[in-house]
């Protein structure tokens, strides 16, 4: 009893120590708990027949009604499918984009050139979809869009990019690492800048070239960073993007466009069947869970890097 309450004094002891830095701490950790946790609570809507009149706990049990409900749909497998297939091609090919943009901006010696760079592929971030979605519609479309003006003069086009079964991954996948490559990309452009940079110098001395110096000294120093960042992407391997999907796909693509987030959301708020929705957003998160620890349990076998 004395050795606990020596422990919980210089616990305390050190946390008023470093109260400052616990005070930064306060508003991140304020967000996680209101955002975060306390939601939690409502999961088990997902396990009721959930009613206004009813709320939370005043709704009768339901038990597992709605995943069989879910699984039971007809398109239930085509929407699983559609999901994993875009989240699978944003990751296997966006995930690497900000790592070889972050590579190429610590190679330009011209900073003035390179702040514009950064600052331009920074911006996309802070644009809402509906804005990217709408500059895609004006300048891919048919009719009149430079863009095919251009194939046009080429003696190529035009083509119909949007709500076309042929360029519908295509646009889905570059949409989406034109607006997040810049800002992903900061927090590799950060771990670079903590490499130290004596390596390079004696690499130079050895006579190692550029491409010598990123492949032995550059990629080894962010390759902890960059294992951590892949595991978080794996668990939101589930959600392809609702905001992106519901903008860009059309009745032309619906059969490849269909993916759980859009029908989470359609389910929920248009059709009022919140219990169904969420249940749909339980799963997903439970498989997101599960590819986390799978992965991360991987990853600290094969290179002793983990999140935990």
């Amino acid at each position: 009893m004395i050795n606990h309450r020596n422990a919980k004094s210089r616990l305390m002891k050190r946390i008023w120590q470093h109260k400052l830095f616990y005070l930064f701490m306060l508003p991140g950790i304020i967000w996680f708990l209101l955002f975060s946790y306390v939601p939690l609570f409502g999961i088990q809507v997902a396990f009721r027949d959930y009613t206004f009149q009813g709320g939370f706990t005043g709704s009768p049990w339901a038990g597992f009604k709605y995943f069989e409900q879910f699984f039971n749909y007809y398109q239930s497998g085509a929407i699983i499918r559609n999901t994993v297939v875009i989240s699978l091609m944003k990751l296997l090919i966006g995930f690497p984009m900000p790592i070889i943009l972050a590579i190429l901006l610590n190679e330009i010696r011209n900073l003035k050139f390179k702040k514009t760079v950064q600052t331009l592929s920074y911006l996309p971030y802070f644009v809402s979809w509906i804005v990217v979605v709408t500059l895609m519609q004006r300048l891919l479309t048919p009719y009149g869009g430079p863009v095919n003006d251009l194939l046009v003069n080429l003696g190529t086009g035009p083509f119909q990019f949007l709500n076309n079964p042929t360029w519908f991954y295509q646009m889905i996948v570059g949409s989406d690492i034109w607006k997040n490559i810049g800002w992903n990309s900061i927090i590799f452009m950060a771990a670079i800048a903590g490499i130290d940079q004596q390596q390079y110098e004696a690499a130079k001395i050895d006579g190692a070239g550029r491409f010598r110096q990123i492949w032995h000294i550059t990629l080894p120093g962010i390759r902890n960073v960059a294992i951590i960042l892949f595991i978080l992407a794996v668990g939101s391997l589930m959600n392809a993007g609702y905001e992106q999907l519901l903008l860009l796909n059309g009745p032309a693509t619906a059969s490849m466009g269909s993916v759980l987030d859009v029908h989470s959301i359609n389910s929920g708020i248009r059709e009022g069947r919140l219990s169904y929705a969420a249940a749909v957003g339980l799963f997903q998160s439970v498989i997101g869970l599960i590819l986390v620890l799978t992965v991360n349990r991987i990853a600290r076998k094969v290179s002793d890097v983990s999140l935990f």
